[in-house]
């Protein structure tokens, strides 16, 4: 008999897979989670009401395993993103051996490991190293899927798991096994796996500074925006200060943290820790409780439709409301990841910015109390006057004020780009265009930006790439950051100096 499931049903099991794995499902995967209801209740016999019970209660800790196994992404291989591990192996590592010669000892955790090919990347990675023998090495791997992990603990692999590995390391370290492949010994020795769910807190999983290197790839971006906000809470707690995290691809820090350094090298952008003494009045002893109903500031701001916190669009809607305020109404002050002095009223300023009026834009903010000197938004907002009034050295030494406290702020570091390549310097200018387009992929002028730089330097085949993707993203970018980062130009003729730029490339608008 087909159990009838209903659209509650699968609203309350959406809840439930949220409190205990922390994964978030949007409305679009609603078929999905009821086709694994389904499932679920038919394997096990059970009812709607008490299967799902069993689950928002905690009891079925069993079934947490199934579920984990059914409803997580478990694709990955050996070296993803290979750049990430010779950045590891290059950078990291090298710098943590120096830091911890006293010790001897080094850490390291694969945090979502699947089925271990990751794990055995970093002891691979490792071993290459050539680091002493009187050296303690171990790479902890953790997962909430247990088939997953019993694949680990085999270590044995079809060969499409090293399609992105060198014949070199293949033949090294690979021998066959029938139609599979089978990981030598010397890189398995390190590398332990344990069953363990990252949405749930853990004092023995999440020991304070005690982690050197910290890989948690492709799992931010399947958590509610919550359980990613102590995920990471724990992570930077658990790493000593100077110890590396690795995101995915398409992972940032971005509103989530204040507590590292973004770190570019190899083609690829990883985080440090900061150190202690650059973190004044920023604690890690006490955990948040997973069972208390107040809200952090940082998941207080959290927009619910797109996830967590996206500091510039923030600022730039926040911009446009003023815009519209009469001068002197006084405007709510927002949360924000850091402590800030009152906000000032911008709102004459922003009027005539957009008039284009920098330099009378520029004089209602140079009028501001000295303690205006520190708020972020009053930072930016010079920033952007000053640059766009061609005071590119004032402009820059504003962005690298605003960068000691927002770090990874996207759109202080566009503003440093346009600086850098008023001064001559290219590759920087570039690497703050990429900063920028990593931690904000839908901020556009970063792209249009780096087109440019590569076609004024004959790269077309670069200059394409970027100058394709910020067509795409001009046209739906927001009003508000174009009125912040346009240099004073509408959307429209943006998209049309793009499309005019392709063309010059020899491509299609």
């Amino acid at each position: 008999m087909t159990v009838v499931i209903g659209t509650d049903d699968v609203a309350r099991f959406r809840a439930a897979v949220g409190r205990r794995l922390g994964l978030h499902f949007d409305d679009g995967k609603l078929v999905f989670l009821a086709d694994t209801l389904r499932q679920r209740l038919d394997a096990t016999g059970r009812g709607c009401e008490a299967y799902v019970g069993s689950i928002e209660a905690g009891l079925a800790t069993d079934e947490i395993g199934i579920l984990a196994r059914d409803l997580t992404v478990s694709e990955t291989y050996f070296f993803r993103n290979i750049e990430q591990f010779r950045a590891t192996a290059e950078v990291a590592l090298p710098e943590r051996i120096a830091a911890r010669q006293g010790q001897k000892r080094l850490r390291l955790l694969s945090a979502g490991c699947a089925s271990g090919d990751e794990a055995y990347s970093l002891g691979i990675v490792v071993t290459e190293s050539a680091i002493d023998a009187s050296w303690d090495v171990s790479i902890r791997a953790v997962d909430v899927n247990p088939s997953m992990l019993e694949k680990a603990v085999r270590a044995q692999y079809s060969t499409w798991a090293l399609r992105e590995t060198s014949a070199e390391v293949q033949r090294r370290w690979f021998r066959p096994e029938g139609r599979d492949v089978l990981l030598a010994e010397e890189a398995r020795m390190r590398v332990r796996f344990e069953e363990r769910n990252l949405a749930q807190d853990d004092p023995e999983l999440w020991p304070p500074e005690s982690y050197d290197i910290v890989f948690c790839r492709n799992v931010l971006m399947y958590l509610l925006p919550e359980t990613a906000q102590r995920v990471i809470e724990r992570i930077t707690r658990s790493l000593v200060p100077g110890g590396f995290l690795f995101l995915g691809h398409a992972e940032t820090l971005r509103g989530l943290s204040q507590s590292f350094h973004l770190r570019h090298t190899h083609g690829t952008f990883y985080y440090q820790r900061k150190e202690r003494a650059e973190l004044p009045g920023c604690t890690y002893a006490q955990a948040p409780s997973e069972s208390t109903s107040e809200t952090s500031p940082l998941v207080a701001a959290v927009d619910g439709a797109d996830g967590w916190i996206d500091a510039i669009r923030r600022a730039s809607e926040r911009i446009e409301s003023l815009a519209r305020t009469p001068i002197g109404a006084q405007v709510r002050r927002e949360v924000s990841p850091i402590d800030q002095p009152p906000r000032w009223d911008l709102g004459k300023a922003l009027e005539l910015l957009k008039n284009e009026r920098f330099a009378a834009a520029l004089d209602v903010v140079q009028a501001f109390p000295a303690e205006a000197a520190i708020d972020p938004e009053v930072l930016l907002l010079r920033a952007v006057l000053l640059t766009h009034g061609g005071s590119f050295a004032v402009a820059e030494d504003t962005c690298r004020r605003l960068l000691a406290i927002d770090e990874l702020n996207a759109g202080a570091h566009y503003l440093m780009a346009l600086c850098r390549e008023a001064e001559g310097d290219r590759e920087g200018a570039a690497e703050h265009d990429q900063a920028a387009a990593y931690l904000d992929p839908a901020f556009a002028m970063p792209r249009l930006h780096l087109g440019l730089l590569a076609r004024r330097h004959g790269d077309r085949k670069t200059a394409l790439q970027e100058l394709d993707q910020a067509l795409l993203l001009l046209q739906r970018e927001d009003a508000p950051r174009l009125l912040l980062f346009g240099g004073g130009f509408g959307r429209e003729t943006l998209i049309d100096l793009c499309r005019a730029e392709i063309v010059a490339c020899g491509g299609q608008p």
